[in-house]
């Protein structure tokens, strides 16, 4: 009998249970603190910051470990100058009929068409031939667009901005209007300089906007140095592995080769690239227009 009591005791006493209040309370914090991370992660702020980082940071050990400043691209058929990333190319009819959409896709080694200048005047009679196809096709295809006109020294510069904005309507997100002054057709620099601002002048009263000027090299050092240094300046100066201006001289583009092959344009193509970042560029760009 004694020993039945003891196993009925035994059967007696309640069971303990394990505590496992302290393992799902972890499981629950785990859970949440994930659910954060993957949000923060995934919320376009963070992986904006995230990439832009990432970015940087892969360029930085690019240009760290690569070591040829003037890199041969096959894909374009040229050399480009290393640490820059914002490329663009102009176009006339020169280059005749575009195939925008082709331009706009091609890639390689993360070089890329990101804008693109489009011829549209010369002088106060000529309209290039393909202005208005240009204009409206590499708007669609989705590549920054901008527009030039060719200065003739010897005509009125104010009726040479008139007739080029009687062709030109410029909208935002566009780059602002350029004038591409490459002769001086025997004029010295104290007779080209005055023309040129009256062109400057009409074209910023019109739009609200500073032009772009475009020339080469040589043809700046030995005409305009000095006299537009509030205006962005475009230069051309090829086959060189940097652009030699003094540290003093800010520049926004540089035309670095005049033999380009871009898809969907069957000739050779002028190749530029943009002084800064993509950001950069978008700030250059017309934010609104008068209606």
């Amino acid at each position: 009998m004694p020993v039945k009591k003891a196993l009925q005791n035994i059967k007696s006493k309640p069971k303990r249970t394990p505590r496992k209040t302290k393992k799902k309370s972890n499981k629950w914090k785990f859970r949440v603190i994930t659910l954060i991370i993957v949000c923060l992660v995934f919320s376009p702020f963070y992986y904006g910051k995230v990439l832009k980082t990432a970015v940087s940071t892969g360029r930085w050990f690019h240009d760290l470990f690569i070591f040829d400043e003037y890199p041969h691209y096959e894909k374009f058929g040229i050399r480009i100058p290393r640490k820059y990333y914002v490329h663009g190319i102009d176009v006339s009819s020169y280059q005749s009929k575009i195939d925008w959409q082709k331009v706009n896709a091609m890639e390689f080694n993360g070089i890329k068409i990101n804008f693109a200048f489009i011829k549209a005047t010369e002088g106060v009679t000529l309209v290039d031939p393909y202005f208005q196809r240009n204009w409206r096709e590499s708007k669609k295809s989705g590549v920054i667009r901008g527009a030039y006109h060719y200065f003739k020294p010897k005509k009125s510069g104010i009726w040479q901005a008139r007739f080029f904005l009687q062709t030109l309507k410029v909208e935002a997100g566009d780059l602002p209007p350029v004038v591409d002054i490459e002769e001086s057709a025997g004029l010295s620099p104290d007779e080209l300089v005055p023309n040129l601002q009256d062109f400057l002048d009409e074209v910023e009263r019109k739009t609200k906007v500073k032009p772009i000027i475009y020339t080469g090299y040589q043809f700046y050092k030995e005409n305009l140095k000095g006299n537009f240094n509030d205006y962005p300046l475009w230069i051309a100066h090829y086959y060189q592995p940097k652009l030699k201006l003094d540290s003093k001289t800010h520049w926004d583009f540089w035309q670095h080769a005049d033999n380009a092959h871009i898809d969907g344009i069957k000739s050779k193509v002028d190749m530029n690239v943009f002084n800064g970042e993509l950001e950069d560029l978008s700030g250059l760009l017309i934010q609104k227009t008068k209606d």
